[in-house]
């Protein structure tokens, strides 16, 4: 789905058969300007969907971005400013408010993450633990935060989880399986839980293996183990104060669903101001 389609739907959702407060206050004609105005401190991340947002509503009104996503924004600024009819601008204050300050929410935490590894060789990845609907917007995020994108969906790469292992027999069976019928050019990832089950996904083909929930130690040695033949991913119980230690093993990826999920928002508003 196009996020030109998820803003629509967003819009309908909020604005439904139309806006009462607003057409019972604001005269057909009446004209402002407005502020987005950021009330902490954060990484902007979505400027491209708020725009977006309006331009769906009023073509005729006035976009003016006074800060590029990727900056760290302090309480105060002033991130854009609107101008047109005041009720185009009412009518997408909160879809385009709930963009913002998610997708800025996604972008600072991310943010958080990678700066701890700063200097090591690991990367910050994200999962498909977004909120259902805007993945694409989330993942846009985590890339603007610094982070890396996993895959996007089931449809664009093989992850061998444990209930795929379970399900059809063993990770050896499983592996077999995949590479049986998968392309040519597609890597086979393999989701583990203990160094014997590393060593097994190794001997049966595996191009990636994730780490699922394993202690500091057992990184270690899957590191020694593997010794670069597959790249290593990290998932599970990740968090601000262990980061650092997980990417020092000498792992490729550490997978974070908590930057997608867990994000608190930043705080925006939106003002008029003439």
């Amino acid at each position: 789905m196009e996020p030109s389609d998820l803003i629509k739907y967003a819009l309908q959702e909020d604005i439904g058969f139309g806006d009462i407060t607003t057409s019972l206050t604001i005269p057909e004609n009446s004209v402002s300007t407005a502020h987005i105005i950021a009330k902490s401190r954060f990484v902007l991340a979505g400027i491209p969907f708020a725009i977006k947002v309006f331009s769906v509503i009023d073509p005729e009104l006035a976009f003016k971005a006074f800060i590029d996503d990727g900056a760290d924004v302090k309480k105060g600024d002033i991130i854009a400013e609107l101008q047109g009819r005041t009720r185009s601008i009412l009518y997408g204050e909160r879809t385009c408010l709930n963009i913002l300050q998610r997708l800025s929410g996604v972008a600072t935490l991310t943010s958080l993450f990678v700066k701890k590894i700063q200097g090591t060789n690991a990367k910050v990845v994200d999962t498909r633990k977004t909120s259902p609907c805007l993945r694409i917007m989330e993942k846009y995020a985590v890339k603007i935060g610094g982070g890396f994108n996993h895959r996007f969906g089931l449809f664009d790469g093989i992850l061998i989880k444990d209930n795929h292992i379970k399900a059809a027999g063993g990770i050896k069976k499983t592996i077999k399986l995949a590479k049986k019928s998968c392309n040519h050019l597609q890597k086979i990832e393999v989701e583990v839980g203990s160094v014997q089950e590393l060593i097994e996904a190794i001997d049966a083909g595996a191009d990636v293996v994730m780490l699922d929930n394993m202690k500091l130690e057992d990184i270690k040695k899957a590191v020694r183990i593997a010794n670069k033949k597959v790249v290593l991913e990290v998932s599970g119980n990740v968090t601000l104060k262990n980061i650092r230690s997980i990417a020092e093993t000498g792992v490729n990826l550490i997978s974070i669903g908590a930057i997608t999920h867990s994000a608190p928002s930043s705080d925006i508003s939106l003002k008029i101001v003439g």
